[in-house]
């Protein structure tokens, strides 16, 4: 059993890398024409060619592997922190934190200095989008561990996380009904789009996995003590309060660079885990790394497949991945009643 797991596992890895290098050039090849490699062939061979491959095309197939990635990671982490398979990254307040920084940024903007305040409004023109998407859902994520008062017990934390969430949709609302011009922008950012993304974007993702991955496979064997039980792991000698806090510094950090720079993006962070879990199972170690190359490869699949779905218009790729992603747990429950 332990040969045909560790042989799963390799198979798995090697599928993985695999799909992420089809993928890219997939990404490379797919524009307002569809997909064509022949096109991308004719681009590359001209000036004007090189600017859009180079300039529009790699970086957001970059950017979008790179998002996938953090979001994997982060359900990856969520579920065995809260050890349960439901869980997805946006179960702190980070989505609807971030949702507000932004709403408040656009509100700011169409209301004008004199409504909001000269400095204020200068101030979130400063932060802009991205910022203010960042600290928000990092804010959301402060608020939660505050009213939780701490990471002790899971189920405070993800009940505070629920209300925080509730409340911070709430002022957003509110914020859309002073400022209704922010509405059309809030909206853009609830469906969550790739087509953004830069050099500067996959800078940021690539910085923003660098220093959450490392301390994620770190923290992997608290998260296989976990899966025992809270006694279980306080008897292995585990300081579980100051485990399960790293762990919430570690959803906050991938989940916020992630929505920063591609808005929210539905069922990726909650499928990757599932896929991962389903066709290997294995230690934390191994899952938290796989489950962030499937997300990169998830999201990088939806993503080529929204821009050739209905060339040369687009599908936001929040629609596809929550129409993908909950047609695959449908499938699941289905198939689950069957037996």
């Amino acid at each position: 059993m332990a040969a045909s797991d560790a042989q799963r596992r390799r198979r798995l890895a090697v599928g993985l890398a695999l799909a992420s290098v089809v993928l890219m050039v997939g990404g490379l090849a797919a524009g307002s024409e569809g997909w064509s490699l022949s096109a991308l062939a004719r681009l590359g061979s001209g000036p004007d060619g090189a600017l859009i491959v180079g300039q529009i095309r790699a970086p957001r197939t970059l950017g979008a592997w790179l998002t996938g990635a953090l979001l994997g990671l982060a359900g990856a982490t969520a579920q065995g922190l809260f050890r349960n398979p439901l869980a997805d990254p946006y179960l702190l307040g980070s989505a609807a934190g971030a949702s507000l920084g932004v709403v408040l940024v656009l509100a700011a903007a169409a209301l004008g200095g004199h409504a909001v305040g000269l400095a204020t409004a200068d101030a979130l023109a400063r932060v802009g989008l991205v910022g203010a998407a960042f600290g928000g859902a990092l804010l959301g994520v402060l608020l939660t561990v505050l009213l939780a008062r701490g990471a002790q017990q899971t189920t405070r934390l993800l009940l505070a996380g629920v209300v925080v969430g509730v409340v911070l949709a709430a002022v957003s609302d509110l914020v859309t009904s002073v400022a209704p011009e922010a509405l059309r922008g809030r909206q853009a950012f609830m469906l969550g789009s790739t087509g953004y993304l830069g050099w500067a974007s996959c800078a940021a993702l690539a910085i923003g996995l660098g220093l959450s991955l490392p301390p994620a496979w770190r923290l992997a064997r608290a998260l296989d003590a976990l899966t025992l039980g809270a006694d279980s792991a306080s008897s292995l000698g585990l300081a579980l309060p100051r485990l399960r806090f790293a762990l919430v510094v570690v959803l906050a950090l991938a989940t916020g660079v992630a929505v920063s720079q591609a808005g929210l993006i539905a069922f990726v962070g909650l499928v990757s885990p599932h896929l991962v879990r389903r066709f290997a199972p294995a230690p934390y170690g191994y899952t938290l790394v796989a489950s962030a190359v499937a997300g990169g490869v998830l999201l990088l699949g939806a993503d080529v497949l929204a821009r050739v779905l209905i060339a040369p218009q687009e599908v936001p790729v929040g629609v596809l991945t929550a129409l993908l992603g909950g047609g695959y747990l449908i499938w699941l429950l289905h198939r689950g009643r069957a037996r």
